[in-house]
């Protein structure tokens, strides 16, 4: 019976790991999801966003078909306020 309730024990903590892992997971990516610019301080992050939007609304259509999105896209985001996330 000891046998049995140390293989219980041994499943049961590696449940309790995965199930953190994938905590920590999903954590993380929501993390990279609402801050694309970890290291940056809060003026940086936001001198970021203005540069890149007004960067991606100068795109031109091939350039956006190459980084992969349409123009709407490119129009969304770019007309966003850098205060914006």
């Amino acid at each position: 019976m000891n046998g049995l309730s140390d293989v219980r024990l041994a499943l049961h903590s590696q449940e309790l790991v995965n199930e953190h892992l994938v905590k920590t997971k999903s954590a993380m990516a929501v993390a990279v999801k609402t801050r694309s610019t970890p290291n940056l301080g809060w003026w940086a992050t936001l001198c970021h966003r203005w540069t890149s939007r007004r960067a991606l609304r100068e795109l031109n259509a091939d350039q956006l078909r190459d980084i992969g999105i349409s123009p709407e896209q490119a129009r969304q985001e770019g007309v966003k306020p850098f205060w914006r996330g």
